[in-house]
């Protein structure tokens, strides 16, 4: 039994390390964090006390301001797991322009590590964002009518397609040659595709020559999973659509973060 246990130890000790390296980071440098947290919370609020009326009236709410807030939130939650995939594209994206990486390289750490300290640091934080967003809607009138086993199934799922997006985001930090450049190249995950979703309106309002895309897209199936769990409205194939869209672009994020890490030259 210790045999076995023992080669792991250093990987799960060096992890530890480069996880609390970047959660240091995130409280030194607590500007970029403040501003993804609080991008969501503007929205949803900008969103609910300025546009609720009308959207709810628009898409059958009757005018009714709580009634668009609990189809919102869920779309919020999933715009906050978005945004935060840019600070986690800037931090990869850094540490190779600076060099911290090659000597890292030079130590006897697991490689893997390094990567892995992203990923679990970026995950924490957007968690306590999303509980944030969370907190915030609850206190302006969000009354999910959701169990403990349907807050546990939406809680599972967002924490699934946050860990898919960070290990994307890792991949497009790897690939980009500055910080400025790593920060644009996660915008089409963290504003188009939250926006051409059914995040504000129902898909079956938009026009029909992106009605199907914004139907299918990731950011949709999560959604409505979601809205299903914590509101009771149907869910139908976009449960399984959720899972398998975030088991995908997690496998898509982790192989190709591994590849471009092993062959980048910096």
């Amino acid at each position: 039994m210790s045999s076995a246990v023992q080669p792991a130890t250093p990987h799960l000790r060096d992890c530890l390390t480069m996880l609390r390296r970047n959660l240091l980071h995130a409280r030194r440098y607590p500007s970029m964090t403040l501003q993804v947290a609080l991008i969501p919370v503007f929205l949803l609020l900008l969103f609910v006390y300025v546009f609720g009326s009308a959207l709810g009236a628009g898409i059958g709410q009757g005018g009714d301001r709580p009634a668009y807030l609990a189809y919102l939130v869920p779309g919020i939650l999933l715009m906050t797991a978005g945004t935060g995939s840019v600070p986690t594209a800037v931090a990869v994206c850094t540490d190779m322009a600076e060099g911290i990486v090659a000597r890292f390289r030079t130590m006897a750490i697991s490689r893997a590590s390094i990567l892995v300290g992203h990923v679990v640091g970026s995950v924490l934080q957007t968690v306590v964002n999303l509980t944030l967003v969370t907190a915030v809607a609850l206190a302006i009138g969000f009354r999910p009518d959701a169990g403990p086993v349907e807050w546990l199934a939406a809680c599972g799922l967002l924490v699934l397609f946050v860990l898919a997006l960070t290990w994307l985001s890792v991949a497009l930090g790897l690939i980009s040659r500055t910080p400025e450049g790593a920060s644009n190249a996660p915008l089409p995950i963290s504003f188009l595709l939250p926006f051409v979703s059914s995040t504000f309106v129902p898909v079956g309002s938009m026009p029909s020559w992106i009605r199907w895309f914004a139907e299918y897209q990731p950011f949709t199936t999560v959604i409505e999973t979601v809205r299903g769990l914590l509101t009771g409205t149907p869910i139908g194939h976009n449960g399984w659509m959720a899972v398998a869209w975030s088991i995908a672009i997690a496998v898509l994020g982790l192989v190709w973060s591994l590849r471009l890490f092993d062959r980048d030259p910096r």
